[in-house]
């Protein structure tokens, strides 16, 4: 994706005509009440239908499915065989333009209990829920709005006890001929007779085939499966949803980085897996795991598949279908979307650090102490990072805890904790888990325009510092976030060319590689687990620049906002001066103004370094003389 593109996106407030992720698929994390609560997760099912999958995450409840066609009360559960069932009151209760309505049943909203939802909106290319009475007709035809390939079809009977059937492409003799069952660990059923086949708008099955048994009622989910002809994002072209295999320690490249990933052994017993990255499914971790056909809270697991910034890893030796959802497509119209600023526990209840979107990243201090920072960040679960520091990546279940939809960590209370909190996004940030490698790498990334500074850090060594390219400077000079120290020259005394003398495009950004203990280890030795964090220009929302000052005058740094800068990274780079920290929740005035340094562990200070300046940010006469980069968000 062009930066025009994206700028135009943004400008513009892209909408009606073109769907996001964001538009047609939620998962949302909430807290049971115990009377009745209105889930917002922004998927309008009132006016265009679709389906919801709630669980509860804490207890042994079952996985209970509602959706449009079949109407608010309506039940099924996915783990058991029952037929439908119905209450007014206790279960989903309505449908709504941005979410729905929930009853008091402790199977969903236990105010003991965290539970999940996952929403699927009606979209062409995507999804869609059709309902039909079964006649045992040869060659009946059930007409749907897919529009596309289809990649998965579910059916359960409504009014008898039966088994969930699965169809899904990627089954040995393809969509039809075999078929799996949703409430049941077994290995494909393939059989002579075929079930049913599809096209992208109707599904049709054979004489008295599962799914159209005479005097039965059906629903039926159709997935699509997008192969370069997905009509969602930006653009208009972005795949969002595939159906396929992935075999024993096999990489799939889908085009996109998963969100929401359900894969199930089909060659052999084996769970349905329902992972997301809401509920944990970090890169070299332990999933938060859940199954379809088990009623079971969540746990705990190793990984099974490795979601990649372009697809799937399989880590295990077995052969599993799969379903993937893209990570979002949205791009921010405002900066109050993408970043934010609280202290601990400013509002009572979880999060204790409250942002209003989904926090995928975060810097986290005590402004008045001398501990050191940390860097949480969902992709690496309950571990984080410290900027200030070398040190490999620590565990902490309470700061690092990303379940939540409008914020993170644990409900604490203390405000002199401050968070300074990123969203991923097209233009503005994403961040990037990828292993080393004896020789260089293009790392993908999903940035979609080039990254102008980018912080790597090893995950496994404590000896190795943090390695920041400034694309301004070039790919043949570096700097380290843990230091003081002004930009450094490549190559090093050895050799060592950290990014291969080569600039990050749109879609890469470039690392050398060797082995393990030699000149690479800041950025891709072969047998290290490493992150990325990207960081560009937005128009209107972030900056990525730079500016030369000299003591004792005024420089005014032009961002193209228009109520100023609420946060401003600098540092010096011609010289020795430590990454500094202003943001207007401390204060942005004119005058002396609170900053902490990100690369060192003191306490809060001040001085009369910067002034604020509707375009941007303003350097006070007390600043020494110097070349800066800085990094500013509206």
């Amino acid at each position: 994706m062009s930066v025009s593109k994206i700028v135009a996106a943004a400008a513009s407030g892209i909408g009606g005509d073109v769907l996001n992720v964001e538009d047609v698929f939620s998962t949302y994390l909430y807290e049971g009440n115990d009377t009745s609560q209105t889930i917002t997760n922004g998927i309008d099912l009132d006016g265009e239908g679709g389906m919801t999958w709630l669980k509860t995450r804490d207890d042994t409840h079952s996985h209970y499915l509602f959706d449009t066609e079949r109407g608010a009360g309506y039940y099924l559960n996915s783990d058991t065989t029952g037929a439908q069932a119905y209450h007014a009151t206790a279960w989903v209760t309505g449908f709504n333009s941005d979410g729905f309505d929930i009853g008091y049943s402790a199977a969903i909203n236990d105010d003991a209990n965290d539970h999940a939802s996952w929403t699927f909106r009606k979209a062409p290319k995507f999804f869609d829920v059709v309902t039909y009475t079964g006649d045992s007709n040869s060659s009946r035809v059930i007409s749907h709005n897919l529009g596309s390939a289809v990649g998965m079809i579910i059916i359960k009977t409504l009014n008898s006890s039966d088994s969930w059937n699965v169809f899904h492409r990627g089954l040995d003799n393809g969509l039809g001929t075999g078929r799996l069952f949703l409430d049941l660990t077994n290995s494909v059923d393939n059989n002579t007779l075929q079930f049913l086949s599809a096209d992208s708008s109707s599904v049709t099955f054979a004489n008295n085939a599962a799914g159209n048994y005479s005097g039965n009622d059906y629903v039926m989910y159709l997935f699509a499966h997008n192969n370069n002809d997905g009509t969602f994002g930006p653009d208009g072209d972005a795949d969002i949803i595939k159906c396929g295999t992935i075999d024993g320690n096999q990489t799939v490249d889908l085009g996109f980085e998963p969100q929401w990933v359900m894969i199930k052994r089909y060659d052999a017993a084996g769970n349905w897996y329902m992972l997301d990255t809401m509920r944990g499914m970090p890169v070299g971790s332990d999933n938060a795991n859940m199954y379809a056909n088990r009623n079971n809270a969540e746990s705990a697991g190793g990984e099974v598949v490795r979601i990649l910034p372009n697809g799937l890893q399989s880590v295990v030796s077995a052969n599993h279908i799969y379903m993937a959802i893209r990570r979002g497509t949205k791009v921010p119209e405002s900066a109050t979307e993408v970043f934010a600023i609280d202290t601990m526990g400013s509002t009572s209840g979880n999060p204790a650090f409250k942002s209003n979107f989904v926090v995928d990243m975060a810097l986290y201090k005590q402004y008045n102490g001398t501990q050191d920072w940390a860097i949480p960040t969902r992709l690496m679960g309950l571990k984080h990072l410290e900027p200030n520091s070398t040190d490999a990546e620590k565990s902490d279940g309470t700061v690092d805890n990303f379940a939540f939809n409008t914020g993170y960590n644990n409900a604490a209370t203390n405000s002199s904790y401050y968070s300074w909190m990123w969203k991923r996004a097209p233009g503005y940030f994403d961040a990037v888990c990828y292993s080393g490698s004896t020789s260089n790498q293009n790392i993908s990334h999903n940035l979609g325009v080039q990254p102008e500074m980018i912080w790597i850090k090893n995950r496994d060594d404590s000896g190795t510092s943090w390695t920041v390219l400034f694309t301004s400077l070039g790919a043949r000079k570096y700097l380290s976030l843990d230091t003081a120290d002004g930009a450094v020259s490549l190559p090093l005394y050895n050799g060592t060319d950290f990014f291969a003398n080569t600039l990050p495009t749109s879609s890469v950004f470039t690392v050398g590689g060797g082995t393990a203990g030699g000149g690479y280890d800041n950025v891709g030795s072969s047998g290290s687990n490493y992150i990325a964090y990207l960081f560009a220009s937005l128009n209107g929302i972030s900056k990525v620049g730079s500016f030369s000052h000299t003591y004792g005058g005024t420089t005014n740094v032009d961002c193209g906002f228009t109520s100023g800068a609420r946060f401003v990274l600098w540092k010096r780079t011609d010289g020795t001066r430590h990454w500094e920290v202003f943001d207007t929740t401390r204060g942005i005035v004119a005058g002396n103004d609170a900053y902490l340094r990100l690369s060192d562990t003191a306490a809060q200070t001040s001085g009369d370094y910067i002034d604020p300046y509707s375009a941007g940010f303003s350097i006070g006469s007390a600043l020494g003389s110097g070349d800066f980069i800085f990094y500013a968000i509206a």
